[in-house]
């Protein structure tokens, strides 16, 4: 058999330094400044490289080894975990009171505990826990693994807090368009242990552990490698258009007076011009719907007001010649009462559906006969009415349905604020927009564009969106109501996911708010406009509608299946191989 290489040897021999830095205080040290790079990484601060720096100190937390390693790497993994979880998720607190927020955060970093006993049980393995490049593969396997897992349970999961949503501004988000949310996940933990070794030789060198040569070459070789998993996606051919403005400063809308291009020159299928409203509400937080009347009113003011621009002549000529507006798009409750039952609603919004000359996409809520209710999007055509709905199959556990309702009573009187249990609904995220072929660039004469309309958090869902795209949606259209998480930061971490999926889909997408922060997105991910948090505003943009369905979209479920079976592998491998070990020991006693 052959012996190891020097550097694989000295990546798992400790030596009186290494010791120091596997202590249980220095360990703890590390998994709190994990935890709060990985916080700053994510918006509002979006710090993006910063994801990279915590996953690297999360490995250098969990370097410590033998019989009883697994449950203090579970400690530390859940340090890092409350230190993230806490402030990220803040916004449950000022929605809700501090149990449910506290719940949230306990639960989700659990998870991060767990990954710390599987990472400690597959580093057993001896082809793990002696190679420094396998250590960053199955280091970002296993952590991918979790964070998929935690996606899908309990109760259809919480994919919040995913590696990959904050590098959505990064080139290594590109890779989205490869292999979704898993592969950009896994570029980013896999960085950071690479940075971590790296770090680890260069300290080699100064203590004069191994020859200089050879300790400086191995960090220089780390973090070529790390630099190529974060640039490297910028390479991939993800549609994109140079003629995009990204808009980076948030005091800069990118929109007053314009008709902004979200990569029209990407479009397969013709342009659509697209109006987007963002009603506010007079009150952010709990009261904010307390009064119906002037949350649709709001909206109703801000489609006649693209209308009024419309009819001034303020729109420039898209592509196809036209200067109106295809469809004016409301956020998510952009009228609480439905407009299928309340006559007078119906008759406004028809109003306004007529004054723009265009049908409105209608977030609203049905309360069946049977019970409950389904938060839904309705397509609102002028002297029509609704032609197309679409039901939000992943209602919120606890937010817009409450399990368990009895037993988390005793935790939390805030569960009899959701009064009537959300419904999910079955149909995919799917409207078909009926318009005039030539209005998009097309023949002229009747034709749909397909919409993927998922709602508010759905975004985050990646079956939901990519099976919208694979039934044929052209676009994505993300309706959200924010108005109950006030000036917190959940608003802009949904626009970063809304900014992946569209990479992952190849789609330009438009995230509209109640109250902001609503924005439009190009296929390649760039922002092109943006609004403020609790303003009145509107958008129009040109969107091109793309066919082409991406790798991601191809893949469907494997990337997911695929980690989640290897971390199975590479722990239960490691479990055996420790306790062969044992038994070796053992009877040699």
């Amino acid at each position: 058999m052959s012996q190891p290489s020097t550097t694989a040897t000295t990546a798992a021999v400790p030596t009186p330094h290494a010791d120091r830095w596997t202590s249980k205080p220095v360990t703890l040290l590390l998994a709190v400044a994990a935890g709060a790079a990985l916080w700053a990484s994510f918006p509002d601060v979006g710090a993006w490289p910063l994801a990279f720096v915590a996953t690297g100190l999360l490995y250098a937390a969990m370097r410590r080894g033998g019989r009883r390693a697994a449950s203090w790497n579970a400690l530390v993994g859940l340090v890092a975990g409350l230190t993230f979880w806490l402030p990220h998720i803040w916004w449950a607190w000022f929605a809700t009171d501090p149990v449910p927020w506290a719940a949230l955060s306990v639960l989700e970093a659990a998870f991060l505990a767990g990954f710390g006993a599987l990472w400690t049980w597959a580093r057993r393995w001896r082809w793990v826990g002696r190679n420094a490049a396998t250590q960053a593969v199955v280091f970002a396997v296993l952590f991918v693994a979790v964070e998929q897992w935690r996606s899908e349970i309990p109760f259809g999961g919480f994919p919040w807090g995913r590696l990959a949503w904050a590098v959505a501004a990064a080139p290594t988000g590109q890779a989205a368009w490869l292999g979704s949310t898993t592969l950009v996940s896994l570029l980013v933990a896999a960085t950071g242990v690479l940075l971590a070794l790296a770090v680890g030789r260069l300290l080699q060198l100064r203590r004069g552990v191994v020859p200089a040569r050879r300790a400086a070459a191995s960090a220089v070789a780390l973090v070529a490698a790390a630099g190529v998993l974060v640039a490297g996606p910028g390479l991939l051919p993800v549609a994109s258009d140079a003629g995009t403005r990204e808009v980076t400063v948030a005091d800069d809308p990118g929109h007053v007076g314009t008709v902004v291009d979200a990569g029209t020159a990407t479009a397969q299928a013709g342009v659509l011009r697209a109006g987007a409203v963002q009603g506010n509400v007079s009150e952010p937080g709990e009261g904010s719907f307390a009064n119906r009347a002037e949350v649709l009113g709001n909206h109703l003011a801000g489609t006649d007001a693209i209308a009024a621009e419309q009819d001034a002549g303020d729109y420039a000529a898209g592509p196809d010649g036209d200067r109106d507006v295809d469809v004016v798009l409301w956020p998510e409750n952009g009228s609480d009462l439905d407009p299928q039952q309340a006559s007078d609603v119906g008759a406004a919004i028809d109003a306004s559906a007529r004054g723009v000359g265009a049908p409105i996409l209608v977030g609203a809520q049905e309360y069946p006969a049977s019970g409950g209710r389904y938060n839904v999007s309705l397509l609102w055509e002028p002297g029509e009415g609704v032609t197309d709905r679409y039901a939000k199959q992943h209602p919120a556990p606890f937010a817009e349905y409450i399990p368990i309702r009895d037993i988390v009573r005793v935790f939390s009187a805030q569960v009899d604020r959701v009064t009537t249990d959300m419904i999910a609904g079955t149909e995919p995220a799917l409207i078909d927009l009926p318009v005039d072929g030539a209005a998009l660039g097309r023949a002229p004469g009747p034709t749909t564009v397909p919409m993927a309309t998922v709602i508010c958090f759905e975004v985050a869902y990646d079956e939901i969106v990519r099976d919208a795209v694979e039934r044929g949606a052209q676009v994505l259209v993300v309706p959200t109501n924010n108005a109950s998480f006030g000036y917190t930061a959940e608003s802009t971490q949904q626009l970063a996911m809304t900014r992946l999926q569209a990479i992952t889909t190849g789609r330009a997408a438009v995230q509209i708010s109640t109250v902001g922060v609503s924005g439009v997105v190009a296929p390649d991910g760039t922002l092109v406009a943006r609004t403020q948090l609790f303003t009145a505003d509107h958008l129009v943009a040109d969107l091109p509608l793309r066919t082409e369905l991406t790798p991601a979209v191809r893949a469907g479920f494997w990337p997911g299946w695929v980690v989640g079976a290897l971390a199975v592998v590479v722990v239960v491998g490691g479990l055996v191989a420790g306790l062969r070990r044992r038994g070796a020991a053992e009877r040699s006693v």
